[in-house]
């Protein structure tokens, strides 16, 4: 099996990158709502702050929780578990590592 750390630790800093940003983000929304008077939650016209602002921290617990499996995923390279099954210990196929480097179960166990 191809050593997946360079790939693991890519999809980790990618991750890690995109939540930074998206608190930046969500920082400058409530920075924008501190300044200025409205009522968002009755706004005809979009979608209010306090919308947005659940949006952007659905997506960056998304983003973290990518870097904490691809983080679980390199210490599982590092102690020469990974490609194993946590259930069952089979080996994990090639093709679902490929599609999803972070995987802990073969495909029948996560059935």
């Amino acid at each position: 099996m191809i050593d997946p750390s360079d790939r693991l630790r890519t999809t980790r800093d990618e991750a890690l990158a995109l939540a930074d940003r998206l608190l930046a983000d969500m920082e400058a929304v409530a920075a924008a709502r501190e300044g200025a008077n409205v009522d968002d939650e009755h706004d005809p016209d979009g979608s209010t702050i306090a919308y947005e602002r659940s949006q952007l921290d659905a997506v960056r617990r998304s983003a973290l929780e990518r870097a904490a499996d691809a983080e679980s995923a390199l210490a599982r390279v590092a102690d020469g578990t990974f490609g194993r099954c946590e259930r069952c210990s089979a080996r994990i196929g090639e093709a679902r590592l490929e599609a999803r480097p972070t995987a802990r179960l073969c495909i029948d166990c996560a059935s």
